[in-house]
């Protein structure tokens, strides 16, 4: 898609210019509430892509056209209700086809820099399309959860800890706090009261779960040696000093299909597009001049 005027640039923020209530300081009353409609009222029929919304000088502008510019990241307005996005992107199609048709008779499709970005942002789009294209026939339920079932058999077993903490700046603080749990006062009680650490105090100490990995070295070595329900004696890190509760402990349990699914969609997805490009590459005759840097991928050949 060819790089658009300024004033266009920001499509949201040009929308938004026309959209009462949207900026800062808009009153409500400019933008009235559209009328409810009957609850057993059927919904309308999507129009053709085809069908003509509008014309500029003559030029069609199409559900289809708009369909495209809906999907423009760009031209996002959330929050705002179908009809009236609709309604808000025939006009900035029109303002769009304006300014089209006002730099055709300029002649700035004549430009050879206009051309290398007509030629450039051509070939991106076939290559989207393409990978697009492509991901969508492999990315299917079967695949999916055959990479999901392989990565759940090669997922080792972890010990997973929930814990409490009090982070204090000496030992000798850190003793005496030890010796109050362990004489039965309240953990959450205590730490709201005196620990140091700001991410963990306003919740009692609370940690959550966590694997071994996840803590520096003397603090994850002592949390996973206690037993649970258990309390710690003081032990230091380069935070400071810490008394540490054990909770619970737990195999850290697989995550479901459901869980993992947009994470296995998306490498599936990478993944195909990636190879893909590699096989084209491989078959492609390609031919640098010495006008080009040379480059990692060359080093290789």
């Amino acid at each position: 898609m060819p790089t658009l005027s300024p004033l266009w640039r920001n499509g949201a923020l040009a929308l938004g210019l026309l959209v009462p209530g949207l900026l800062p300081g808009a009153a409500l009353a400019q933008a009235p509430a559209p009328a409810a409609a009957p609850a057993t009222a059927p919904a309308a029929p999507a129009p053709s892509p085809d069908t003509v919304v509008a014309k500029v000088n003559g030029a069609p502008i199409t559900a289809g056209d708009l369909a495209v510019a809906a999907d423009d990241p760009a031209l996002s307005l959330p929050g705002v209700d179908e009809a009236q996005k609709k309604g808000l992107l025939v006009d900035y199609m029109v303002d769009l086809k304006i300014g089209a048709q006002a730099a055709e008779k300029a002649k700035v499709g004549d430009n050879p820099d206009f051309a290398r970005k007509l030629a450039y942002f051509r070939d991106k789009l076939l290559l989207d399309e393409y990978l697009e294209r492509e991901a969508k026939k492999a990315v299917t339920p079967q695949a999916e959860r055959a990479l999901y079932d392989e990565t759940v058999k090669a997922m080792k077993p972890e010990e997973e800890v929930h814990a409490r903490h009090i982070l204090v700046d000496n030992e000798a603080e850190a003793k005496k706090i030890a010796a109050r749990l362990k004489g039965g006062e309240d953990f959450a009680k205590v730490a709201a009261e005196t620990s140091k650490d700001p991410g963990s105090k306003a919740e009692g100490g609370d940690l959550g779960w966590f694997t071994k990995e996840r803590m520096v070295a003397p603090f994850a070595d002592a949390a996973f040696k206690i037993e649970a329900g258990k309390i710690s004696d003081p032990v230091k890190t380069q935070f400071g000093w810490h008394v540490i509760k054990v909770e619970e402990k737990r195999t850290k349990p697989v995550p479901s299909f459901d869980e993992m699914k947009e994470q296995v969609e998306a490498y599936l997805t990478r993944k195909t597009q990636q190879d893909l490009i590699t096989k084209l590459r491989e078959q492609a005759k390609i031919e640098k001049t010495a006008a080009a840097p040379a480059t990692k991928a060359d080093e290789k050949k």
